[in-house]
């Protein structure tokens, strides 16, 4: 083979590899986007899962909640729901203040200083 036979086999086959490397790059980014997308939408649907198990346990315990408060504002004589029910900035208030006396019943004294 001489030399110009040579360098044309040369440059044939940097050609050929520089082709080889440009499609073993996209391919590469392309399955690098793909991946990335299959990742993303797992994580999202995980999330979605995880969100509605969430909201139903929420759901479930906020009306538990709101079945106590009503069986104990139910046994409360004189009618107390229905009161409530029609005036709750008063409700609203009376639980304020007696949240306000049991934090001062329960809350350590304090101790003054000896003089």
């Amino acid at each position: 083979m001489n030399d110009k036979a040579f360098e044309n086999k040369v440059n044939r086959d940097v050609d050929n590899a520089k082709k080889d490397l440009a499609t073993l790059k996209d391919d590469g980014i392309a399955g690098l986007s793909r991946m990335f997308d299959q990742l993303t939408g797992d994580a999202t649907k995980k999330v979605a899962v995880k969100v509605k198990t969430f909201n139903k346990a929420f759901e479930k315990s906020l009306s538990q909640y709101n079945e106590k408060v009503q069986d104990l504002a139910d046994r409360v004589p004189g009618g107390f729901a229905k009161k409530a029910a029609g005036y709750p900035w008063v409700t609203v208030t009376m639980s304020l203040a007696l949240g306000l006396l049991l934090g001062v019943l329960l809350k350590p004294g304090r101790q003054q200083p000896a003089g």
